[in-house]
């Protein structure tokens, strides 16, 4: 068992640019999901937003980042990251999960989801944002 960190970034609209441009400077592979990828269009401006994507880099490189939908608030100054915790076992995340949990507020409880078995997101008492998941491959 083992779990990493990575640094989430958020954007608005240039999620896709920056993971290019990171690529471009690191080297690796870009994936991105888009919002229309995932059946999951709100806002039609918005439908090839990247709501998941990563750089994963030969040399241990890796971003994650996603473009903040506009009906979700969004200041570039205040919340431009997360913490990622990506994990291969779902026991080990879900007792990550309830310790973090404590004094926190949770913004989407661990559960699955359409990207991985298991998916949370919540803001803990210092104002941090940490995502925890567990891993799965991505077929498309």
């Amino acid at each position: 068992m083992s779990v990493t960190t990575t640094t989430h970034l958020n954007f608005r609209g240039q999620a896709r640019e920056a993971l290019d441009h990171y690529r471009s400077v690191f080297g690796g592979r870009v994936t991105a999901i888009t919002y229309e990828d995932m059946g999951n269009v709100r806002n039609e401006n918005e439908a090839e937003w990247v709501v998941w994507g990563e750089v994963v880099g030969d040399n241990g490189f890796h971003v994650m980042a996603y473009d903040v939908p506009s009906r979700l608030p969004w200041d570039q100054g205040s919340n431009p990251f997360f913490v990622s915790v990506r994990g291969d076992d779902t026991g080990e995340i879900s007792a990550l999960w309830q310790k973090l949990a404590e004094g926190s507020t949770v913004v989407q409880p661990l559960e699955p989801s359409p990207w991985a078995p298991l998916y949370g997101m919540l803001a803990d008492r210092f104002g941090v944002t940490w995502v925890l998941d567990v891993a799965a491959p991505y077929n498309g």
